[in-house]
């Protein structure tokens, strides 16, 4: 089966890297993103599909604005691919594409579809504290994530993981899923999606990172591990981000690590959100929220490296009673 595949991120890496391994598929091919400014030095860098196509001396396509690129549709309509595999490639397809291939084109998507359609449905399943994601392919059409599906894989969200290890966990699965999808696609009889039980998952934004100690104990755990690496709070005037937390509240407690179960308590409102009212020895610093206190277990001063919680305490030396807030110059 001859396959033009379309993917940016790294969360489109092991799909690829699976077609490739497998004789029964020749890729013929890559569109992806245009190279982008990235990393401290601002240095122009491929696209991670973009460097894996090169590396297996692929063809590779960046048109900047898919919709308005005349040439590329001639270009895929001449290569005859039985199939368009799309993975996060970022651009929705225009109708002159999606109309070439034998097949159609067949996206994986990270969540349970008609749930979290858009651009971050990872993030915002995790922001929601949904107990379960997966990864679904489906038959794309002109809208958003909103074409027939065909396979579903289902996935056991945990309370420790964040968007960047659930991200890799449902792209291997999507890799696994993929192949299933295009052995049997002759045979599958897609499913409409129901409209009424659809969600949006929109872009994320740089309001988004910044945490509000007034909501409770579990929603900022969500919060971080959603926005991972980016969600941060303010310590003396100086952006924190927070790395890993865990919220110590009687509604997760038998999910936290067994030397924590012990400090789960009761909600306080002793303090005021946001103060620092405990320190546990080799884990860090526990804050109060708008309800439950939350353990933050690694953290990153701006400009330093990451580092635990327990050294962030030693290395600063951070009392009972210090007040964290919002870093307003990160919005």
């Amino acid at each position: 089966m001859k396959v033009v595949y379309f993917g940016t991120p790294e969360f489109a890496l092991a799909p690829l890297q699976q077609l490739l391994e497998t004789e029964t598929y020749q890729v013929l091919g890559v569109v992806t993103q245009p190279d982008r400014r990235r990393g401290r030095g601002n240095q122009l860098s491929p696209s991670p599909v973009k460097a894996l196509a090169l590396h297996h001396g692929l063809p590779v396509w960046q048109p900047e604005r898919l919709r308005r690129d005349t040439e590329l549709p001639e270009v895929l309509r001449s290569l005859a691919a039985d199939v368009f595999v799309v993975v996060a490639y970022g651009q929705i397809l225009p109708q002159s594409i999606l109309e070439i291939p034998r097949y159609g084109c067949l996206n994986i998507h990270g969540s349970l579809l008609p749930k979290y359609r858009g651009a971050a449905p990872i993030q915002w399943a995790l922001y929601y504290g949904e107990g379960e994601t997966g990864v679904t392919t489906m038959l794309m059409d002109a809208g958003m994530d909103t074409g027939p599906m065909l396979l579903k894989r289902k996935v056991v969200i945990h309370l420790g993981d964040n968007a960047a290890t659930l991200s890799r966990n449902l792209s291997h699965i999507g890799a696994d899923l993929l192949l299933e999808t295009l052995q049997q696609l002759p045979q599958l009889h897609p499913e409409p999606q129901n409209d009424a039980e659809a969600t949006y998952a929109p872009l994320i934004q740089k309001s988004d990172y910044a945490i509000d100690w007034q909501r409770s104990a579990l929603a900022l755990h969500n919060q971080v591990r959603a926005f991972y690496p980016h969600a941060y709070t303010q310590w003396q005037n100086t952006p924190l981000k927070l790395l890993q937390t865990w919220p110590l509240v009687p509604e997760v407690a038998t999910d936290l690590p067994e030397p924590l179960q012990s400090f789960v308590c009761e909600p306080e409102t002793s303090s005021a959100p946001g103060t620092v009212v405990e320190l546990i020895k080799g884990w860090g610093p526990v804050v109060e929220t708008g309800k439950g206190r939350l353990l933050l277990s690694q953290v990153q001063l701006s400009g330093r490296k990451a580092q635990s919680g327990w050294d962030f305490v030693n290395g600063v030396r951070l009392a009972i009673a210090t007040q964290l807030g919002t870093a307003p110059s990160l919005l």
